[in-house]
């Protein structure tokens, strides 16, 4: 792979060069590869049709449950989370030891590992919220809570320069990876000030199915704002708003 100079960038292909734009630049590699037909139909690549039938599993595992916390996520990722997200799911799906290679799925994978995951790593929540907080799934009555008792916020949030107002966030997701559906609810506090007076108690509900036998998500966000002239603006667009997954229950 090199990198392209000079005023005018190229996209497409000249004799074995391939050019193409990316977040990293403009780029160029040789043309080359294997035939597709022949790894789709060679048995010396059965490894690597298994191994691509996961990744292409894994990335739309990592699709559904990007979708059900969409509410959560428009003003939250960084721009490389997609990718790590898939790469998180693709060990997920490996940990599963009760179904053959290239069928391995989420489902009888260990979902868990999800847990702890940050949808940012431009503004993560272990480094953003420090307020104690008591996460909870309930799978028999399909309750998903968060509380967090009163604190002060300068203390306890760090926030980005800029900030005079935050909320806290958060989302339940009930997630079906076999059928591609999900149920969610999600919760927010008020705009609230960023400053040395103590918050009141934090207690947010986010209720799925009752008794569900599907991967159960909690996760928990920050919001930050800015005040000018009596508005309120996302800080940065939300650039630095954390949002992690701080409870998972794969059943």
């Amino acid at each position: 792979m090199a990198r392209q100079k000079g005023i005018i960038k190229l996209k497409g292909t000249i004799g074995d060069i391939t050019f193409y734009k990316t977040k990293d630049g403009h780029l160029a590699r040789e043309k080359g590869g294997i035939d597709a037909n022949r790894i789709k139909n060679d048995p010396a690549f059965q490894r690597t049709r298994e191994n691509g039938s996961e990744f292409g599993r894994a990335g739309k595992a990592g699709k559904i449950l990007r979708t059900a916390l969409r509410a959560l996520l428009l003003n939250t990722a960084d721009g490389r989370m997609v990718s790590r997200l898939t790469q998180k799911m693709v060990e997920v799906i490996q940990a599963d030891v009760t179904s053959v290679r290239g069928l391995r799925n989420v489902i009888d994978g260990e979902a868990e590992m999800l847990a702890g995951f940050e949808f940012n790593i431009r503004g993560k929540l272990g480094t953003s919220l420090f307020a104690p907080f008591v996460g909870a799934i309930d799978r028999a009555s399909g309750e998903i809570t968060v509380d967090l008792e009163p604190f002060v916020p300068a203390n306890l949030i760090a926030a980005p320069s800029g900030t005079t107002h935050f909320k806290i966030i958060s989302a339940g997701a009930e997630i079906d990876f076999e059928t591609e559906t999900f149920v969610e609810a999600h919760s927010e506090t008020a705009i609230l000030p960023w400053d040395a007076v103590a918050t009141v108690a934090i207690s947010q509900l986010n209720t799925v199915t009752p008794a569900s036998t599907k991967p159960l998500f909690l996760a928990l966000g920050v919001e930050f704002y800015q005040e000018v002239n009596g508005q309120m603006y996302p800080l940065k667009n939300g650039s630095y708003n954390p949002l992690a997954l701080v409870q998972v229950s794969g059943l």
